[in-house]
């Protein structure tokens, strides 16, 4: 447990956690000392440090400003650490390009024998030819270059594009699909077939965690939502125990490892024995619908050129499934987390957390109908939004969801209703950076676009609230991030760069550029 730490010189600004809202730029423009005592913040006042031992740990802060800790409220944290060494295919423009980029990658650097090459990012909805298992083939033969296994990841981790070696390989020899006929797979055929892929080396993997966890805290967060498909329990209670403990987690719980976690009598927001209080339980996470890129999020309305049963998107938890499962996580204490992009699934996932009776939130949010938005604050239920996925999608948007633009990413309409929102990333979708999101949130733009549905905007100190969860404040727990700028007063660009000279997690120091005596 961490001693004393007393922080001089601190300018407070940014956030009340929770909706309880935000100093205003310019408040408190006097200087603090911030004392921290086993973990928690003990006193915040002036010339503090003057009547505390000389032996009382240091850290003058010189007029920086300081704000709760950041939290990513959606990610998918081993794919991130496993993404940070991938094929980046973020920005291609084609099939034919993604198809080039992996022959430079395979000439630049041969895989081992039996080694797969991943990569990730790929965004095909608005390409002019179209990804196969074939295309992959025949590059690789054409570079006069070995068949190796070839897997890529869409952007939006909702699609894969496997060659035939990969296909044929002995990790997927299980789901059958050496015959596939186009070696793109979408949805539940994915997500069956991406456990198996790639499988990395125990101590390899947990020191890629490990890495991303301290460059995470490098950028001022404290604390994620992790829902990545596995016993998430186990895993982050096996990995702080091993020495990860640059971060806070409240580990997500999946829909087949329900029952184990209320036979362990867990709800939301317990601690996890052994974990030294850094790993809670979190809330249940189910996926009701697909995603815009792979065009497969449930709406209303079909898709331009789409036709057939599944012309508007994928409906993959109905009403009928939904309900029971909410209800039984409800009734144990535990917060239910359902994945809900396209407008219909937005109503369907609203309307089971009615009937179930059950609290927490709907991750991302995309696309809502106008009649649906004040249910939200009516329900209780928190809008988990990502804003960098509008500035990765304005462009398929207006394709896609043309003439509901409008109303997609409806960040502004839903604070006004009420709603509490909760920002995050869905890393590897988009940077785990909560920055990067809080600059999109405000911005809508990025790369020197205009702006994009600026009306949906929302004000800085709304996006800082929706990405902490502790406020500086007496008894409050020691999660505060030191910057050397004012992100209430910056403009976009800073924002998405935010110069972070100090991160504290509990009273301790998890990231640190000044230097404490």
């Amino acid at each position: 447990m961490p001693g004393e730490l007393v922080l001089t010189g601190a300018r407070l600004v940014g956030t009340q956690a929770r909706g309880a809202g935000t100093r205003p730029p310019g408040a408190g423009a006097g200087l603090v000392d911030i004392l921290v005592r086993d973990g928690r913040i003990a006193a915040v006042a002036t010339d503090l440090a003057a009547d505390l031992p000389a032996q009382v740990a240091r850290l003058d802060l010189d007029g920086r400003s300081v704000m709760p800790g950041l939290w990513d409220n959606h990610v998918h944290f081993t794919q991130w650490a496993l993404a940070r060494q991938r094929l980046d295919l973020t920005g291609t423009t084609s099939a034919a390009d993604v198809a080039r980029l992996v022959v430079e990658r395979l000439r630049a650097q041969p895989l081992p024998g039996g080694a797969t090459l991943t990569g990730l990012g790929f965004r095909d909805a608005l390409w002019s030819d179209t990804p196969s298992a074939a295309l992959l083939d025949d590059a690789i033969a054409a570079a006069g270059l070995p068949p190796v296994p070839v897997v890529l990841m869409s952007g939006d981790l909702h699609c894969g594009w496997l060659n035939t070696a990969a296909l044929r390989s002995p990790a997927l020899a299980a789901h059958g699909l050496g015959d596939h006929p186009t070696g793109v797979l979408r949805e539940a055929e994915w997500f069956a077939a991406s456990e198996d892929i790639s499988v990395v080396a125990p101590d390899v993997l947990e020191r890629l965690v490990d890495e991303a966890a301290r460059a995470a805290a490098a950028r001022g967060v404290v604390g994620v939502m992790d829902v990545e498909i596995a016993d998430n329990l186990s895993v982050w209670t096996r990995r702080v125990q091993a020495g990860v403990t640059s971060l806070r987690v409240s580990a997500g719980v999946w829909p087949e490892h329900l029952d184990r976690a209320i036979a362990r009598e867990l709800a939301t927001g317990d601690v996890l024995p052994g974990t030294d209080g850094l790993v809670t339980m979190g809330p249940l996470k189910i996926i009701a619908d697909g995603s815009l890129n792979t065009r497969t999020a449930y709406c209303h309305d079909p898709y331009p050129g789409l036709v057939g049963p599944e012309a508007r998107g994928v409906l993959t938890y109905d009403l009928d499934r939904l309900v029971p499962l909410m209800a039984q996580a409800a009734r144990h204490g535990i917060a239910c987390a359902i994945h809900a992009i396209g407008d219909r699934a937005n109503t369907v996932v609203l309307d089971a957390f009615e009937a179930s009776g059950a609290r927490g939130s709907v991750e991302h949010a995309q696309l809502v109908s106008p009649e649906d938005v004040p249910r939200f604050s009516a329900l209780g239920v928190v809008a988990s939004v990502q804003p960098e996925h509008a500035m990765d999608d304005r462009d398929v948007v207006d394709r896609y969801w043309a003439g509901r633009a409008h109303r997609a990413y409806p960040y502004r309409d839903l604070l006004e209703s009420g709603a509490r929102l909760a920002l995050g990333s869905d890393a590897p979708v988009a940077p785990l950076d909560p920055w990067i999101s809080i600059a999109a949130a405000v911005t809508r733009a990025r790369d020197d676009r205009a702006p994009w549905h600026v009306e949906q905007a929302l004000p800085i100190e709304a996006a800082l609230d929706a990405s902490v969860r502790s406020t500086v404040s007496p008894g409050q727990v020691a999660d505060l991030v030191i910057l050397d700028a004012d992100p209430t007063t910056t403009d976009g660009a800073t924002l998405r760069t935010m110069p972070v000279v100090a991160t504290v997690l509990g009273g301790r120091l998890t990231w640190d550029t000044l230097g404490s005596r």
